[in-house]
């Protein structure tokens, strides 16, 4: 996937936009259970009570609390309390909220910096613990029994009294509470001391189950709220991620599409057409689906999996422990099936690639397994590669579904262990139901994140492949391309062809194909090639257009080294017939004017090369004329119309060279003669290369190239030819006979 990244360059702002918003609706998703955290401890353990600190208090009961406190304490609780009384400007503002206000003063908290009231949080709740245990003990002597404490006497004012105590006496006392509070966490304190606040507001005269109500409204709004936000940036993220995944695929089918245009033979060589159709289709297809993935996925895992571990080490950092365990098995589970993954990963490109070419063989060979009754075998064949792709498959799959039944069950024994460490934990008041829940719930966040990155892991792998694949063909540097600084073909262009010493060898190969080439092609000549199979005739005439680069020699056209210009000025110059007639979807008149870009081509330009080639009587019989459909391919034509087809769409181009490439051996001898005739007058003004077997297609050729074996055996006209080539004479007597010849 690296090789590819730089891809992604046009798609870095919706990346980056869509990082954002992951990390946005992350953090939505972490805040979700500590919202229930408090709907569990504040909304229905505390009553609505958050905070130790009430926002109101009585002044007797203040006095009674600050009993409790260290001096320094003391004087941080009443300055972020203010005193209200009856001459206070607010009083009837407040004597509204307070009903009690109007027996004595209260203390009202100031709108004071959150950091300081969570200092003195467990300060008040402690201290209203306290008083309110000495109030149950006044109120109920008995209870001072059953704590094993002595009987106080029937209406003893215990506040009175230690009001009057020294303040060494009482710092000794507050520091033995501290003590005996040591054990319990802030937040079991600020629990606990819920009750004692709820009761003080009762005292004042307060609604305390509107105040309830209002903190389960309340907390359950914003958790509603922050809900709706994760949903909308969900929805953002999946817009952006399939755009940008949608997006790189079009560019990459673009980039390989016009990366393979510019392929010459050797390169061509090197891939196969139906392993460039797989990396152009599914390996593209597999790369859209991860980077689908990968932006919603890779970037939002990590952020919940570090962001529930913090999260979760606040709400319960002794079960630290719980996480390690799940992280470490999680992992090991994740390398597991990733070793195991990935070789089969890269083996099913291969296998799919083996189908595909499979598949291609038998569609464009159908003709020929009928004729030789070999149904039964090719069925065989694409069934073995069918089944091997198969098996590879299903052995994936079946590593993907052992997965998730095995985090599944990961997940609900850690739901098991946590609710039974922290039910403990919650007996022994070291731990809030509400932070086990949130505790639970960020375990599950946190395997989750590591589920999706398993998943990414699976999935990933195999994009790599695809990735490797794609980044071979556009990292591929044709080996013929244009010169930095090309010339141009001087005018009036003449056409002239010359080979200097040509010689040509495969990549790879040991020996040359071609040795010490050398003729000229003139124009108004007609010059042909001929010789026994393989004997280099097509790679003559494919060196031209630079389908192929020398590899030894030069060729030339008036003077220019084809090297020198550039492929597009030197094809524009060249009407090209290849071996094998191909015809492109679409209509007659389309396939006849493709060399024409604008579509400007005149009919008389049309009809004429229709003629020279043969083919106006069959165009005249389509219903349609010019306009009649052609199928993919030419399949609704025989060879011989494909061939005069082919022939007629490069006459059209009005080269000042034309290259035909055995482009005769479809067509009857009487239709070959008149095709030959009417070139022999089209030879005029251009310069005509024929490659053929037959020698009566090019026995009144201007000038005949003979070749064995790569190397020119011989040089001349027909006549000459038969006198001093032994190979030339040998082909010819092995088609006409010598009157025939003479």
């Amino acid at each position: 996937m690296i090789r590819l990244a730089k891809y992604l360059k046009p798609f870095i702002v919706l990346i980056l936009i869509a990082i954002v918003l992951l990390f946005i609706q992350a953090n939505c998703d972490l805040a979700l259970p500590d919202y229930l955290s408090r709907i569990v401890n504040v909304g229905i353990q505390q009553g609505g009570v958050e905070s130790a600190l009430p926002g109101a208090i009585r002044q007797s009961k203040l006095n009674k609390l600050t009993l409790f406190m260290s001096a320094d304490n003391k004087a941080k609780v009443m300055g972020v309390y203010a005193l209200v009384d009856e001459n206070s400007p607010d009083y009837v503002k407040h004597l509204k909220d307070y009903p009690a206000l109007a027996q004595e003063p209260i203390h009202v908290l100031k709108a004071n910096d959150q950091a300081k009231v969570g200092q003195l949080n467990p300060v008040m709740g402690k201290a209203f613990l306290a008083v309110s245990g000495i109030e149950q003990m006044m109120a109920d002597p008995s209870k001072a029994a059953e704590m094993g404490l002595p009987q106080l006497p029937p209406g003893m004012d215990v506040f009175a009294l230690l009001g009057q105590l020294p303040a060494a006496q009482l710092a000794q006392m507050t520091a033995a509470m501290d003590k005996q509070f040591a054990a319990m966490s802030d937040s079991t304190i600020v629990q606990a001391a819920a009750a004692p606040v709820k009761a003080e507001y009762a005292a004042l005269g307060m609604d305390t189950a509107k105040l309830q109500n209002d903190a389960i409204f309340h907390i359950g709004s914003l958790m509603l709220l922050v809900s709706l936000l994760s949903v909308v940036c969900t929805v953002a993220v999946s817009f952006l991620s399939a755009r940008t995944a949608a997006g790189l695929a079009r560019d990459l089918r673009r980039f390989v599409f016009t990366k393979v245009e510019g392929f010459s033979n050797t390169e061509f060589d090197q891939f196969s057409t139906a392993s460039l159709i797989t990396r152009s289709t599914n390996d593209i297809t597999q790369i859209q689906m991860v980077v689908i993935m990968m932006v919603r996925m890779v970037f939002y895992a990590p952020i919940i999996g570090v962001g529930g571990i913090i999260r979760a080490m606040g709400k319960g950092s002794s079960m630290w422990w719980i996480i390690a365990l799940a992280v470490g098995v999680l992992i090991s589970l994740i390398i597991v099936v990733y070793n195991v993954a990935v070789p089969k990963f890269k083996l099913i490109q291969k296998l799919t690639d083996r189908l595909n070419l499979v598949a291609r063989e038998n569609l464009s060979g159908m003709m020929v397994i009928r004729a030789f009754n070999r149904q039964a075998f090719e069925e065989n064949r694409f069934d073995k590669a069918n089944r091997d792709l198969t098996n590879t498959m299903l052995f994936i799959s079946r590593v993907m579904v052992i997965m998730m039944p095995t985090m599944m069950f990961i997940m609900n024994g850690l739901s098991l262990l946590i609710i039974w460490v922290g039910a403990h934990q919650v007996a022994q008041s070291s731990m809030q139901v509400g932070d086990m829940m949130a505790f639970l719930q960020y375990t599950m966040q946190i395997v989750f994140s590591f589920l999706m990155l398993s998943m990414m892991f699976i999935i990933l792998p195999r994009a790599q492949v695809s990735a490797e694949r794609i980044a071979d063909v556009l990292e591929t540097e044709p080996m013929i391309r244009d010169p930095q600084a090309p010339k141009r073909f001087g005018e009036p262009f003449k056409g002239v062809i010359e080979f200097r010493d040509v010689s040509f060898h495969y990549p790879d190969a040991e020996e040359d194909v071609l040795c010490n080439i050398s003729f000229s092609a003139r124009p108004g000549q007609t010059t042909a090639f001929i010789g026994a199979t393989g004997s280099g005739k097509s790679t003559i005439v494919n060196l031209i257009p630079r389908f192929y680069e020398v590899t030894g020699g030069a060729i030339l056209i008036d003077g220019t080294d084809i090297r020198e210009v550039t492929q597009h000025d030197l094809r524009d110059k060249i009407g090209y017939v290849p071996q094998k007639s191909i015809l492109f979807s679409g209509t007659i008149k389309s396939n006849l004017s493709y060399a024409d870009a604008g579509g400007n081509v005149s009919e008389d330009t049309l009809k004429q090369s229709a003629d020279i080639a043969q083919v106006t009587e069959f165009i005249s019989a389509q219903p349609e004329g010019l306009a009649s459909e052609i199928s993919q391919g030419g399949a609704n034509v025989s060879g011989g119309q494909k061939q005069r087809l082919a022939i007629a769409r490069a006459l059209v181009k009005q080269a000042p060279i034309y290259i035909f490439d055995d482009s005769f051996s479809s067509l009857d001898f009487k239709t070959d003669a008149a095709l030959r005739r009417a070139l022999k007058a089209l030879a005029g003004s251009s310069t005509l290369l024929i490659v053929t077997q037959r020698i009566s297609t090019i026995k009144n050729a201007d000038q005949i190239i003979v070749l064995d074996e790569g190397r020119l055996a011989g040089k001349g006209t027909h006549h000459e030819l038969m006198e001093s080539c032994q190979a030339y004479r040998e082909i010819a007597l092995s088609q006409l006979s010598k009157e025939e010849l003479a």
